[in-house]
């Protein structure tokens, strides 16, 4: 039988559990099978509001225990029942726990290195094992999930939807090292950097074209929680580059049918035919042109340039297509052609694998994922050697000029200026995170 604090408890509990969770600006409306809880997530996670049965209920000996705390991490191959049973957890609990858990959260969905907090309460006798009381953890910077035991032994998952709210941040700072480590060093989103990087792929080489006391200036949307603290970030918004005195912008815009995408200034879109550097932070290793071939020991033609980077780097499309070759290629190892259009297309080769899917007819959009650096076939270390084809013979990739993709033009120019306007007003009025970067 429920005492009148218990029963309060869990009245409580039933009823913050009907309440509707809102993230701010953005509507949020749940699933069949999701609970929503109170917007105090600190008591709504605190063991002590847990509610559970006793057959005989010593409130003041209750009052005093203090409930127990074990946090797990998930190893790699790991699972949810395994995580359970290490840390205590009875067999036939833990298998009911996860039952109520699938309600709202895929177990299978479980991430190496995610941390699974677990309350029990201590017996009161102080000689019988201590009893699990439920669970939380959070699987991403959104959500909190909990599993909680019940008044009648069962258990019970909630999914809580932390309030986040949509901030614009700016970043600016120098480079002394390169694009990819500065902008770190001046607390720029890893996603963020990927975006910039991809961004201006079309039009800088980013082992040349940066020099020490170049500047960057990045936008970007940063989603908060309640108290200030970053949770995640969104989409770059805009981004400065100013190389050698020379400023390339770029501004993030949607078209109509959705269809987004980054344009200059004059409203010309930054995406080109093919990308210069198809793997990013990479360094540029050997240039296209005759040289004394570092295994064979002669000097030859190199029809290509090799990008120095750790096996396993990820390999992008120059640009769309489709696969023309996929396979082994002698001297060059594990070989990727991709046939543009009628005169260009691109080779990467000493790849350590390919992407999944990747097969000759296949055909892939720019930017994306096709292979693996590594070091297969003729070679003496990871690199990606890339080669482009013009009519069918091997031109140099760094002194390849092609022109810009799509340029607006009439009503869609005049709203794309309008929205250049009210980013570059928001730029004035955002102060700026800067981080000197230096490599001394």
């Amino acid at each position: 039988m429920l005492t009148g604090r218990r029963f309060g408890d869990w009245a409580l509990l039933s009823a913050a559990a009907a309440l509707a969770v809102t993230v701010i600006g953005f509507a949020v409306t749940p699933t069949a099978s999701t609970e929503t809880a109170p917007v105090d997530f600190e008591q709504q996670l605190d063991p002590r509001y847990f509610v559970f049965a006793h057959t005989e209920f010593d409130a003041a000996r209750e009052s005093a225990l203090e409930p127990e705390r074990r946090a797990v991490r998930a190893a790699k191959g790991d699972t949810f029942m395994a995580m359970l049973v290490r840390a205590d957890v009875p067999r036939t609990e833990a298998d009911e726990a996860i039952v109520a858990l699938r309600k709202v959260y895929n177990p299978r969905k479980l991430m190496p290195g995610q941390t699974i907090e677990l309350s029990f309460m201590p017996d009161r006798s102080e000689n019988g094992p201590a009893r699990f009381l439920g669970l939380s953890f959070e699987p991403s910077a959104e959500r909190i999930i909990t599993v909680a035991r019940t008044w009648n032994n069962g258990f019970k998952a909630t999914l809580i939807k932390k309030e986040l709210t949509l901030r614009l941040v700016r970043s600016a700072g120098s480079m002394d090292t390169s694009l990819y480590v500065d902008t770190t060093r001046a607390a720029v989103p890893a996603p963020v950097v990927a975006q910039l990087i991809r961004a201006y792929s079309f039009d800088v080489d980013f082992q040349r074209d940066i020099q020490r006391g170049d500047a960057f200036d990045v936008i970007y949307e940063q989603y908060q929680d309640k108290n200030g603290r970053p949770a995640r970030s969104g989409n770059m918004v805009y981004a400065a580059l100013n190389l050698s005195g020379i400023t390339l912008q770029v501004y993030r815009y949607e078209l109509a049918g959705g269809v987004v995408g980054y344009f200059n200034e004059k409203g010309e879109s930054v995406r080109k035919a093919l990308m210069r550097t198809p793997v990013d932070g990479a360094r540029l290793s050997s240039r296209y042109g005759r040289r004394r071939h570092p295994i064979l020991g002669y000097t030859r033609m190199h029809r290509g340039v090799d990008f120095a980077a750790p096996r396993g780097t990820p390999v992008m499309a120059a640009g769309s297509g489709v696969i023309a070759r996929a396979g082994w290629n002698g001297a060059f190892g594990r070989y990727i052609k991709i046939r543009h259009n009628g005169t260009y297309a691109t080779a990467y080769g000493h790849l350590h694998r390919y992407a999944r899917g990747i097969k000759v007819g296949k055909r892939v959009r720019q930017g994306q994922i096709i292979g693996y650096v590594g070091s297969t076939g003729r070679s003496t270390g990871p690199h990606l050697h890339y080669e482009v084809h013009r009519k069918n013979r091997q031109i140099n990739p760094m002194k390849l000029r092609l022109p810009t993709g799509n340029r607006l033009t009439g009503k869609r120019l005049a709203r794309f200026m309008k929205h250049r306007a009210a980013i570059d007003q928001q730029r004035a009025s955002l102060p700026a995170r800067s981080k000197v970067a230096s490599s001394r």
